[in-house]
């Protein structure tokens, strides 16, 4: 039987409703995959979500190399998905994003994760990426969670069907 990792962002959630869902997923521990785990965001900067999250029994690791660099965050506010991709592509190919690969799929051996970035939709967000390549390192099933959307939150999804632009994600 496959386990699940989750993928879960926090644009527009308030930090209760945030806890909520987590604590009724049954997720044990939060991987973190921000660049820079900082958030205008009450309760979402590193600290303080550590802080929370220890408060309802879930870990917390923020994993800084398989945070999308700031080239790849500005190609997606320029709305270039291809060069997002390039760019987030060539990242997670680097020795410490593999790394922090193999930690992250060893702490979802044992415990129930979800990954963590802002944006609410995982169509475009570099988690998506994250947790297909830990599905391809483990017999991990792919689950993406919403905040604020109880219908979402229930939702099962591969990584390839939400993905927004054509074609597959290269290696």
């Amino acid at each position: 039987m496959k386990s699940s990792v989750f993928t879960i962002g926090y644009e527009g959630a308030e930090l209760p409703t945030f806890l909520a869902t987590l604590a009724s997923t049954g997720i044990q521990h939060l991987i973190d995959v921000r660049d820079v785990p900082i958030s205008r965001k009450r309760g979402f900067s590193k600290s303080g979500l550590a802080v929370a999250l220890a408060d309802i029994g879930i870990g917390y690791t923020h994993l800084k190399a398989l945070g999308d660099p700031k080239p790849g965050r500005d190609a997606m506010r320029r709305g270039d998905y291809s060069a997002f991709l390039t760019i987030y592509s060539s990242h997670i190919a680097n020795d410490e994003a593999k790394l922090a690969l193999g930690l992250a799929a060893k702490i979802a051996r044992t415990q129930k994760i979800v990954l963590l970035c802002y944006e609410r939709s995982p169509k475009q967000c570099h988690r998506t990426i994250v947790a297909e390549k830990l599905s391809a390192l483990g017999t991990f099933e792919v689950r993406h969670l919403g905040v604020n959307d109880p219908a979402q939150r229930s939702r099962e999804a591969t990584c390839a069907s939400n993905i927004a632009a054509p074609g597959p994600i290269p290696a």
